[in-house]
């Protein structure tokens, strides 16, 4: 008897992406709002958003269907990240997401952390813009990572349908995924240095206080973040310090102090390793991107 192949059922297709947009806004934002004919997802990353009627948390994400008005502001509480992406799928499945405001698991979080980093590789429009309207392709991108996007993406709309049906199908990761994303000396350990954001440690402390040796714990960090424990921890520090920045409350001393280092000196030169910007630099892009649209809507 010859083989036979079955032909795989798409449930969600997606070929077209409008805008990846993965920005830090101050904490006075504010989009009037906008229509257009394709999907829309907006998922806070940090802190906190108003979208219609609705406060999104950190974790959540809501979805727009096409030609649905949606806007999005900071509420003053604090200065949001937020992940926006715009697609074009015309797939029945797609019925799901109207109106709904939905949980992130930690695989889905991966998951937009993958298409950020693809989108970072194959684009060469800034991705913290959040009034670009056409983004633009690299001519020298990596093999393969206009297609990682586009799986990614689906990957998430399935993965989060299936985790919200009425008898839910066990998520991806808890399957497949190996050690150290969702372990739970990995969580344990992003709890210990989230509790410790404002001081000092060392991978001795980290070692003694989550009881996990030191080759173990530099394994866990380099297979999930490519990086060292303390590097991870000083790029963490960092986000927050941008955080703070944007919220405008404490100028770069008090800043400086209220994360544990040692003089705004040192302070600086670690942010600018980190982002590239001094965080004088960085408070004049961000002001620059959060005010640009106001500018043109006067000149208009």
């Amino acid at each position: 008897m010859e083989y036979e192949s079955i032909i795989l059922k798409d449930e969600i297709t997606v070929r077209k992406i409008y805008t990846i947009h993965y920005f830090e806004y101050m904490k006075n934002f504010e989009f009037s709002g906008e229509t257009h004919d394709f999907w829309e997802l907006q998922c806070v990353d940090k802190g906190e958003i108003k979208v219609l009627d609705h406060i999104l948390k950190a974790g959540q994400v809501i979805f727009h269907k096409p030609n649905e008005f949606h806007n999005l502001a900071a509420t003053g509480v604090s200065a949001p990240n937020v992940v926006v992406v715009s697609f074009a799928c015309t797939s029945p499945a797609m019925k799901f997401f109207e109106g709904r405001i939905l949980e992130v698991s930690e695989y889905e979080r991966g998951l937009l952390g993958q298409m950020i980093s693809e989108a970072r590789r194959c684009i060469e429009s800034p991705l913290d813009d959040p009034y670009l309207k056409k983004m633009e392709k690299k001519k020298d991108a990596p093999f393969g990572s206009e297609q990682l996007i586009r799986l990614d993406l689906e990957l998430l709309l399935l993965s989060m349908i299936r985790r919200n049906l009425p008898n839910p199908v066990k998520p991806a990761e808890e399957i497949w995924a190996p050690g150290g994303g969702g372990s739970a000396a990995y969580i344990q350990i992003m709890d210990y240095l989230k509790a410790h954001i404002c001081g000092y440690v060392t991978i001795e402390d980290i070692c003694r206080e989550n009881l996990i040796g030191r080759s173990q714990l530099q394994k866990i960090f380099r297979e999930q973040h490519n990086c060292g424990v303390i590097d991870f921890f000083t790029k963490m520090k960092v986000e927050y310090a941008k955080e703070l920045i944007r919220e405008k409350n404490q100028n770069f001393t008090q800043i400086s102090e209220y994360l544990g280092y040692s003089s705004i000196h040192y302070f600086s030169r670690q942010f600018k390793k980190i982002t590239g910007m001094t965080p004088s630099e960085y408070t004049a892009s961000i002001m620059a991107r959060s005010e640009s649209k106001k500018k043109t809507e006067r000149r208009v």
